[in-house]
C-alpha cells in the first residue's frame, strides 16, 4: 500500500514527462533523416538487377552505377532517358557509330548517344568506364564506392566539382552499398528484402584487386605490408612488378617497409597547389619527399636544379612545383 500520495503523483508525472521526451526525441531523429524520394526508390527497384548484372560482368560497383543513373537522369525523368534510353549522359564522341540525339548541355547542340533499350545504355556505360581514361579505377576494390566516386570526378566524368560527394550521398541515403555485397537496402519490403544472392551460387569474389587502394594527389596507391615486395603487390593488384618499380622510382628489388606508399600509376610532375615548398627534416631523402607528395623523382631534382649527387640537409627548402 502506498502511504505517500505526493510521491505517487511525482512518479506519475515523471513517467509522463519521460514518455513525452522519448516521443519528441523520436520525432527529432526521424526529421533529421533525409526523406527518401519515391521516384528514386522506384528507379532503384527497376534498375538494380541490371546494375548488379553489370557488376558481375565488369566488376563495377552496382552502387556507383545506380547512383550515376539516378543523378544523370533525375531518377529516370530526363528526356535523354525517357526518349533515348541514355541513363548516363554519355556523349557521342568520335568512336560512336550508333543513333544520335542533340540537346543543350555544355554547348547549345551537344551530341548524345541514343540506345534501343536501357540495358544497352547500362552495357555501354560499363564499356565506357573500361576505356583508358578510367582504367585506373579498376585497381580499387569493387565495393569501395567512395574511392570510385572520387576517382570518377578526378578522371573528369563530370564537370561538377561536387560530383563525387553527390554520388556518395545518394549511395548512403538509399543504402545502395548493400547491392555491392549481394544484399538489398533496409527500406526494401517483403520478398525484395531477402538477399539477392542465389542459394546455389556463392558470393562472387573478383579476381583483382586483393588490396585496398587509396587516392591522394589524384593518384592511386596502396600501403606496403610487413615483408612486402613489388612482386607480391603486383600479384595482388594485377599490375606488372617492373611497372610498379618504375612508377615509384626504385629498382625492382627495393626493400619496402611496412606502411610505405606504393603508387599504382605514374606520379605527377609537380605537387598540388597546396604544397609549393618543403623544408627538409633529419632523415629525409629525395625519394622520401617525392613519394610523400606524389612527384616523379627526376622532376623533383629538376625543379630544384639539383643532380643525382645532391644530398638534402636539414633546413634546406625545396621547391615542389
Amino acid at each position: 500500500m502506498n502511504n505517500c500520495p505526493a510521491l505517487s503523483r511525482a512518479r506519475s508525472l515523471y513517467s509522463m514527462a519521460l514518455a513525452l521526451c522519448l516521443s519528441l526525441l523520436s520525432l527529432v531523429t526521424l526529421s533529421a533523416q533525409t526523406p527518401r524520394k519515391q521516384s528514386y526508390m522506384d528507379y532503384i527497384r527497376s534498375f538494380s538487377p541490371e546494375a548488379k548484372r553489370q557488376m558481375d560482368r565488369h566488376a563495377i560497383p552496382a552502387s556507383i552505377t545506380l547512383a550515376q543513373g539516378l543523378i544523370e537522369t533525375g531518377a529516370g525523368s530526363s528526356i535523354l532517358a525517357l526518349e533515348h534510353n541514355n541513363h548516363f549522359g554519355i556523349k557521342c564522341h568520335n568512336s560512336w557509330t550508333g543513333k544520335r540525339t542533340y540537346h543543350k548541355d555544355d554547348r547549345p547542340n551537344d551530341c548524345f548517344r541514343s540506345y534501343p533499350s536501357a540495358r544497352e545504355s547500362y552495357e555501354d556505360h560499363s564499356a565506357f568506364l573500361k576505356g583508358k581514361r578510367y582504367q585506373r579505377l579498376f585497381a580499387l576494390r569493387y565495393d569501395d564506392y567512395r574511392g570510385w566516386a572520387q576517382g570518377l570526378q578526378l578522371c573528369g566524368y563530370a564537370t561538377n566539382k561536387g560530383y563525387a560527394n553527390m554520388l556518395i550521398k545518394v549511395i548512403e541515403d538509399y543504402e545502395l552499398y548493400s547491392f555491392d555485397h549481394g544484399n538489398t537496402p533496409s527500406w526494401y519490403t517483403g520478398a525484395e528484402a531477402r538477399s539477392t544472392r542465389s542459394p546455389l551460387r556463392p558470393a562472387r569474389h573478383y579476381d583483382a584487386p586483393q588490396r585496398r587502394a587509396y587516392i591522394s594527389y589524384g593518384l592511386l596507391y596502396v600501403l606496403a605490408d610487413q615483408n612486402d615486395s613489388y612482386e607480391r603487390i603486383a600479384e595482388d593488384m594485377g599490375i606488372p612488378a617492373k611497372k610498379l618499380a618504375k612508377y615509384n622510382d626504385t629498382p625492382l628489388d627495393f626493400p619496402l617497409r611496412e606502411g610505405d606508399i606504393v603508387y599504382l600509376e605514374t606520379k605527377n610532375t609537380e605537387a598540388t597547389p597546396r604544397y609549393s615548398t618543403y623544408t627538409v627534416r633529419i632523415g629525409d631523402s629525395m625519394h622520401d619527399i617525392a613519394q610523400r607528395y606524389g612527384i616523379r623523382l627526376d622532376r623533383l631534382y629538376k625543379l630544384n636544379n639539383k643532380d643525382g649527387d645532391y644530398i638534402p640537409e636539414e633546413g634546406d627548402v625545396l621547391r615542389l612545383r
